[in-house]
């Protein structure tokens, strides 16, 4: 009985070591998400993204360096940057890859822009930039990141030969051996994927694959961003949804006469959310 109280007592003890450093960190965490460098574009979508539990599933942490893949207007950036800058660790940002000389012109000046909206170190601290495409180099010294995240990106990269593989290769190369890949990508499920899912929804089993064969396990799956609501058959794929809210096909002028009462109901797609662990 005395060894299974002194263990009990351990237990404890531990315990009390412990939660203090679990406090400290989720309350980094919690105050990156409610700061005021956040844009109210963004801060509008956290009921759709989630941003507390999805960035805890994934063991976001501090002192991590966390690459982002193709940021876009920057909604992680808002957070994960400041977070970084109040850890010490080091937010990347992967974005057009400049070197490519086939970029288009649109591409570089997006890459601008995005580079000149979180130029402000003292909310966002210093953000490294690495080029990333289907020509770029690595991201970055091997076995240098702790996590790499992809947020809504490999249905765009399954449109181009070999880019699935070089981005997972990428991915693998410059993690550590048990770094994190972060993946939240529009789920096809419990549907088929349609061909090479130019509506913008991947299978599971699609990405699975894919990060399995260059070398990552699946650690996990979070439903945080599921959406029962959304039936994955609207007229102008998953951009018909918000944040896109198409009312014509890409690439073809606004349909004024398009309703959207219905898919705006729905709100956001549903989203497969998954943690690979590099082995």
């Amino acid at each position: 009985m005395s060894h299974r109280l002194s263990a009990l007592f351990a237990a404890a003890a531990l315990a009390v070591v412990v939660q203090p450093a679990a406090a400290a960190e989720d309350t980094a965490l919690k105050a990156a998400i409610a700061g005021p460098q956040r844009g109210e574009a963004h801060v509008a979508r956290d009921a759709a993204r989630h941003p507390t539990e999805t960035l805890t599933f994934w063991s976001v942490a501090p002192r991590q360096t966390i690459i982002e893949i193709s940021p876009g207007s920057g909604y992680w950036t808002e957070i994960l940057a400041p977070y970084a800058k109040a850890t010490g660790g080091t937010y990347v940002a992967a974005v057009a890859d400049t070197a490519n000389p086939k970029l288009s012109e649109g591409a570089r000046k997006g890459r601008a822009s995005f580079e000149a909206k979180y130029a402000d170190a003292a909310k966002y601290g210093n953000i490294s930039y690495v080029g990333f495409g289907p020509v770029s180099g690595p991201l970055g010294a091997p076995g240098s990141a702790d996590m790499v995240i992809t947020a809504r990106n490999i249905h765009n990269w399954m449109w181009q030969e070999g880019m699935v593989d070089k981005a997972f290769k990428d991915f693998a190369a410059v993690l550590k051996p048990g770094g994190v890949l972060a993946v939240e990508e529009h789920r096809a499920d419990p549907r088929p994927q349609i061909g090479d899912a130019r509506d913008g929804y991947v299978a599971t089993s699609t990405v699975v694959a894919a990060a399995e064969k260059a070398g990552f396990k699946l650690a996990g799956q979070s439903e945080a961003n599921a959406n029962p609501k959304d039936t994955k058959d609207h007229p102008f794929g998953v951009w018909t949804l918000p944040p896109s809210r198409n009312t014509a096909p890409n690439g073809k002028p606004a349909d004024p006469s398009f309703d959207r009462t219905k898919y705006d109901a729905i709100g956001e797609s549903d989203r497969m959310t998954l943690k690979f662990v590099k082995q």
